[in-house]
């Protein structure tokens, strides 16, 4: 039987939230001044921040990506704006004990990358889909050493219909192709559009160009040569966190 990557390599029992790698939750109240989290961010080097309500209850995340496009690009003063204007209420959340792979799901479903975890009514952790999705690809390749025989049957199949069944063949080279050897094309959408600035662009241009491409990045070019690359983490500790003005501070200088 067909186990999942988070199925455990011994007893057959799923993985849960708790045996993944999870990151402490930097937790703030709601009244803190954006320019106060994201110098607690970059303290702590992270990139989200759970904000809690006058009765230590979760009631929002902010993240890297709602300081660039919710702040920044918006025009917004970070030290004048209180981060429960834009926070995303309400977040959610899964307990400790919930399926790694449904927590992976929510993040997926949801195209948001933080998830808080909570015990006991607690907020305990903060589960960052990167390391969700580390221990998932992790568990596919052991999984995948230890299926090498498919890989085997397949070639031997292969062999054996040889060229007689173009339709069979054409199956298992497709099946062959997605399964052992993935391309950037077959998971990269064609057509996409690239989110580009200059290098004497402002780092607030480079903000609101993310918020228009919805995305964490921007790439800084000069004519078709590219030059580097602006995140809306950068964005979050080289330019808010250190007081620098968005307006003031070229992207090149990042």
């Amino acid at each position: 039987m067909l186990r999942s990557p988070f199925q455990q390599m011994s007893g057959g029992g799923e993985r849960t939230v708790k045996k993944l790698r999870l990151s402490k939750a930097l937790t703030i109240p709601e009244g803190t001044t954006v320019s106060d989290a994201c110098r607690r961010m970059a303290a702590r080097r992270v990139d989200a921040v759970l904000l809690t309500d006058a009765n230590a209850l979760l009631s929002g995340i902010v993240t890297d990506k709602d300081i660039a496009s919710r702040v920044i690009a918006e025009g917004l003063r970070p030290e004048q704006t209180i981060v429960s204007k834009v926070m995303t209420r309400n977040p959610i959340f899964v307990t400790s004990d919930s399926l790694a792979i449904e927590a992976l799901q929510k993040m997926a479903q949801g195209k948001f990358r933080h998830l808080p975890v909570v015990e006991n009514g607690e907020v305990i952790a903060l589960l960052d889909i990167t390391k969700c999705l580390y221990d998932a690809i992790s568990r596919m390749e052991k999984a995948a050493e230890q299926g090498s025989a498919i890989a085997a049957a397949v070639e031997g199949v292969e062999r054996q219909w040889g060229n007689n069944f173009s339709a069979p063949y054409a199956f298992i080279e497709t099946l062959r192709e997605r399964m052992f050897r993935p391309s950037l094309s077959s998971i990269v959408v064609e057509n996409t559009k690239v989110a580009t600035v200059l290098p004497s662009d402002p780092v607030n241009v480079a903000a609101r160009k993310m918020r228009e491409f919805r995305v964490n990045s921007v790439l800084i070019t000069t004519g078709n040569k590219i030059q580097g690359i602006l995140t809306s983490k950068d964005i979050l500790m080289r330019v808010v966190a250190q007081n620098l003005s968005p307006e003031l501070t070229l992207v090149e200088k990042d």
